[in-house]
């Protein structure tokens, strides 16, 4: 009785354990963004989506987890050699995406070595047609390319490709040096471009101020000189007015005149000077205003210019048309008789 009652307690223990692992085979729950493919006696069946799914026990397998999730790969540095011959590494990030599971586990055995050599091998392509300068400025280009090229071919493998980018581009040592050398000397052509810019545009400011200055200093000249002419015009004007206005006596403008005459020799270079013929007409005045006579006027039955001129012919006559000591322009200017007479276009000396 004891023996049927241990033997049905260990056939309900394994019947309970059969059903708990039945139950668990048969009930799969996926998370989300994943998948599983399930194979049925070897072929596929069909992919679990994300939740709660069953299947067959010990007729269906189920098969790895599949991310469908966007996955980042970076690959790294590939020898790549470039139009000019120069050998680089090159090192890639990869951003692609599941976007078929069932294509990505069967059309492809490892699809992220498949998409690493293909990389590899577009990259080699496109920086083959490209110098060392162009693959180091056209990085937009080479990731526009490789995009295109790794979405083609990986796309029967349920991937799709959305960023390839150009992680790093790493030169050789000795063109390392010579494109430093290269920056150095261009920055110095720069300096020394703007530098000579600087120079140039002060000198145009220099310039265009003296200009300025040399115009405003023109335009003050031209005032100076209007307002210099109008107060002169003025001054002539009142003086003619006034002259005219209290009727000067000819006798006073002849000594005016004869005022006049010292200061055209008052020059240090002037060494000759010329006599107008209306000088006789005012020494005549001048002498008539202080009592003298005239030519008209007789003395002894003679003219007194003729008598005059009898005296001259026993008297040297002087340098024409100057007077050189000072002693002559002192009498002139002293005496109220002048001691000689002109003549229209002849000075002739006199004594008494």
């Amino acid at each position: 009785m004891a023996d049927l009652a241990l033997t049905g307690i260990i056939a309900l223990v394994i019947a309970l354990l059969l059903v708990a692992t039945v139950v668990m085979r048969s009930v799969w729950i996926v998370p989300q963004a994943r998948a599983r493919n399930i194979e049925r006696f070897g072929r596929y069946r069909k992919t679990l989506q994300p939740g709660l799914n069953f299947i067959v026990p010990f007729v269906d397998r189920v098969k790895p987890l599949i991310d469908l999730r966007e996955q980042v790969v970076a690959f790294q540095g590939q020898p790549v050699i470039t139009e000019d011959n120069v050998v680089v590494h090159i090192d890639t990030v990869l951003f692609f995406q599941v976007t078929d599971p069932r294509a990505a586990d069967y059309e492809i055995v490892d699809y992220i070595k498949a998409i690493e050599q293909l990389t590899a091998t577009q990259l080699r392509n496109v920086i083959g047609t490209l110098d060392l300068e162009a693959s180091l400025s056209s990085r937009d280009r080479i990731n526009t390319a490789l995009r295109g090229v790794l979405d083609d071919a990986s796309g029967k493998w349920g991937i799709r490709v959305t960023r390839v980018e150009i992680k790093a581009i790493e030169p050789p040592q000795s063109i390392k040096d010579a494109m430093e050398k290269q920056m150095r000397a261009e920055r110095e052509k720069r300096a020394t471009i703007l530098q000579a810019e600087g120079i140039r545009q002060s000198r145009i400011l220099t310039a265009e101020g003296e200009k300025q200055g040399a115009i405003l200093q023109a335009e003050g000249a031209r005032q100076a000189a209007i307002l210099k002419a109008e107060g002169e015009a003025k001054a002539i004007e009142q003086v003619f007015t006034s002259i005219h206005e209290n009727d000067p006596d000819p006798k006073l403008l002849a000594y005016q005149y004869l005022q006049t005459l010292p200061k055209l020799a008052s020059g240090e270079g002037n060494t000759f000077w010329v006599i107008p013929s209306e000088v006789t007409s005012a020494l005549r005045s001048v002498r008539a205003a202080f009592g003298g006579r005239t030519e008209e006027t007789e003395e002894g039955g003679r003219p007194a210019a003729k008598k005059e001129r009898e005296r001259a012919r026993h008297v040297p006559e002087p340098r024409p048309g100057a007077i050189d000591s000072p002693d002559e322009q002192a009498a002139l200017q002293g005496e109220h008789t002048p001691p000689f007479e002109l003549a229209p276009g002849r000075m002739e000396a006199t004594t008494e």
